[in-house]
């Protein structure tokens, strides 16, 4: 299968490279297919719809800002970042991360009920 994307171009695919998740990401529910991609070892994944190929969140492992971020058993977690072209207003939503097991093909989004966790938690600082 081919889809083309807006930040990697057109990118074929097998079935089993699909991420499957049942309830979608919050405010897009009805998006349940997803490829984890990444150039090289760029710093960012793209979550990129298989459903609506231009639909591509960018995300950052969890575990590179916080050790001790919770973990969820044969999850990964990672959190949706906000792009900006100044670095210093680039976030990560620490609040509502993204889990994704790859071995199972499956992921979900899930809110914390903690404040230690927030929405825009800036990636880079002076």
């Amino acid at each position: 299968m081919k889809i083309n994307t807006h930040h990697f171009g057109e990118v074929e695919f097998s079935e089993d490279k699909v991420l499957n998740f049942e309830n979608g990401l919050f405010g897009f529910e009805t998006f349940r297919k997803f490829l984890l991609l990444r150039a090289g070892e760029d710093l960012f994944y793209w979550l990129n719809s298989v459903d609506e190929p231009e639909i591509a969140f960018p995300l950052i492992g969890l575990r590179i800002i916080d050790e001790n971020y919770p973990e969820v058993t044969e999850n990964e977690a990672f959190g949706i970042v906000t792009l900006n072209k100044d670095p210093l207003k680039i976030t990560v939503n620490l609040k509502a991360p993204v889990y994704i097991n790859q071995e199972k093909k499956t992921g979900y989004q899930k809110i914390l009920d903690n404040e230690r966790f927030i929405i825009d938690y800036k990636l880079f600082v002076e």
